[in-house]
């Protein structure tokens, strides 16, 4: 596969786009939070965004629910536990 990561002002781009906050974007494209999601906005020396986050990100974004969940069902299938409007376990665990 040839992957090559989207600069980092398209991803501020896109968050301005969708009117999201920091953290919002973060859960959306399932990291840590805001100041993770900022790693690949800014900075002196901005992280490159993985295929994996991005795909998973703009997936929440272009696919329905019902196809969204087809996906999720299959993760599930696989044994994997998934609640995507549950906080994310790093939150919980800092609580």
């Amino acid at each position: 596969m040839r992957y090559i990561p989207p600069p980092p002002e398209n991803l501020q781009a896109l968050k301005r786009e969708l009117g999201k906050t920091g953290h919002e974007m973060a859960h959306l494209f399932g990291v840590a939070g805001g100041p993770q999601w900022r790693k690949y906005t800014g900075g002196n020396q901005p992280r490159d965004i993985s295929p994996q986050i991005l795909f998973f990100g703009v997936a929440r974004l272009v696919l329905s629910p019902e196809e969204l969940n087809k996906v999720l069902d299959r993760m599930r299938e696989l044994g994997a536990e998934i609640d995507l409007d549950a906080p994310d376990n790093r939150e919980s665990e800092a609580a």
